[in-house]
């Protein structure tokens, strides 16, 4: 009984851990945990509570000597996504993502550490199966106002993380820290791709098609037919975890350092995750033409799927009792994960010929840049146990204009943030926080017009054991 208890824990640990969330600096979020958040997503060099485990590991040494703390929270956001193309448009129906957290840490002597779990990131839309944007296309041969599928199109993306971090007490004013992390990323994919757009790849234009299928679709082009779509399908509209799921590793180091009771600095490296390909063997191609509709079911691997690399460097001043400001600045490196989008399909053996055993492999352009996002924050005390929090943080959009697909509009930029916390009594705080990011818009290479605002809160209580 004890082990069968033991293994839900993990298994709803990792369930929770990959969330989906839609995310809003490219796929990160603009702050971890409400302190954070509330104050423009600064935390490098000042004591963010259990959520140090994203911010900076070492900033778990200003816990107090002696104590432990457990934390849950719950965070939402809100992203409003519209299109326009042509006197159409349209929005996403997916509006509304929540995302869980739990933690335990412990501060012994000069050593703090613990377990946590949250969902990073990712992204997601859903413009269901009645869209105008969505339901004509140009065939392989130009045929203008050909049919597509008509059935849903959209995408969801999670990455959440269970972490391991310690931190040690180098001297009384430096700290080290530390993370070992497994991580968890799933994916859900529903599009069609018009034959335009499928002709366009083939000839290497914004990405590739190769592999066996490639040839015998070539094939069938050649003999005189024409391609009106090709469809991706792998989706379980599960709320934990996508349809495809790969699992890794990363790690994260830090330090702080206090010069005074004043100022302190602090700064950390998010390293680039080893994750696994992300795979389902419940996947299903199709083509359609003027041969009619064929589908093919088979396994779908999306490959080199990585979170990228993160450098931060923060200060944190405390000129009175009652204030603090803070400011971070941080380096995504986007552009070393995000170049391309990789999938390959396996038809089981069991699809009728010629596309039995086949495989096709799909290389779409990214090319995101990286990101440098500048954030600053303010605390003031106005009691002893209530803190009034603001800030704000300002980024580039990492996603070209050219390259920008409309089922992944990472393009948010600004936030603007507040927030509070409140010490209920000695052993338990609540904080919470919201953010706005005013509205983005952008054109991508088939005009489509892409706008994206997003209205977001977080939530967190923790308690002193």
């Amino acid at each position: 009984m004890i082990r069968k208890t033991a293994c839900s824990v993990v298994a709803l640990l990792v369930l929770l851990g990959a969330t989906p969330a839609f995310a809003t600096n490219g796929m990160n979020l603009e702050g971890y945990g409400a302190k954070s958040m509330a104050m423009g997503g600064t935390g490098s060099a000042y004591d963010t509570g259990n959520s140090a485990v994203m911010n900076n590991p070492a900033t778990l040494g200003f816990m107090k000597e002696g104590e432990s703390e457990i934390g849950f929270g719950i965070r939402g956001l809100h992203p409003n996504i519209k299109l326009e193309n042509g006197g159409a448009s349209d929005k996403s129906d997916a509006t509304s993502f929540f995302m869980p957290s739990m933690s335990y840490m412990r501060r012994d002597g000069r050593f703090s550490y613990g377990v946590a779990m949250l969902a990073q990131g990712g992204m997601g839309t859903d413009y269901g199966d009645d869209s105008p944007l969505f339901s004509m296309g140009t065939s392989l041969k130009g045929a203008a106002g050909v049919s597509m599928s008509g059935k849903d199109i959209r995408s969801e993306v999670g990455v959440g993380r269970i972490m391991f971090p310690v931190a040690y007490h180098l001297t009384d004013q430096t700290t080290l820290g530390a993370s070992f992390d497994v991580v968890i990323a799933s994916m859900d994919l529903q599009m069609d791709m018009d034959g335009q757009h499928l002709a366009g790849m083939m000839a290497g234009n914004g990405g590739s098609i190769s592999g066996s299928m490639a040839s015998s679709l070539g094939a069938i082009i050649e003999s005189g037919a024409d391609i009106n779509y090709a469809r991706f399908d792998f989706s379980n509209h599960n709320p934990f975890i996508g349809k495809a799921v790969g699992f890794g590793t990363g790690l994260k180091f830090g330090f702080t350092h206090q010069f005074s009771k004043v100022v302190s600095v602090g700064a950390s490296c998010h390293t680039q995750t080893k994750l696994a390909d992300l795979e389902t063997d419940k996947a299903t191609l199709s083509f359609a033409g003027d041969f009619g509709e064929q589908s093919v079911t088979g396994k779908i691997k999306v490959r080199n799927f990585e979170w990228p690399a993160t450098f931060a460097a923060g200060i944190a001043l405390n000129p009175s009792d009652k204030w603090m400001i803070a400011g971070d600045v941080k380096y995504i490196d986007w552009s070393s994960v995000m170049d391309k989008f990789q999938m390959s399909f396996i038809a089981d053996g069991s699809n009728p010929a010629p596309f039995a055993g086949q495989n096709l492999d799909v290389t779409m352009d990214q090319k995101w840049k990286d990101q440098t996002v500048w954030s600053l924050g303010v605390q003031y005390k106005a009691t002893d146990k209530l803190a009034l929090r603001a800030g704000a943080s300002f980024s580039t959009n990492p996603v070209p204009d050219s390259n920008l697909n409309p089922l992944f509009p990472a393009i948010t930029k600004n936030h603007y943030t507040c927030g509070f916390g409140y010490r209920v009594n000695d052993a338990t705080s609540v904080s919470a926080a919201f953010s706005w990011a005013p509205k983005v818009t952008a054109t991508n290479g088939d005009q489509t017009v892409i706008s994206h605002s997003q209205t977001n809160w977080a939530l967190n209580l923790t308690h002193r054991l």
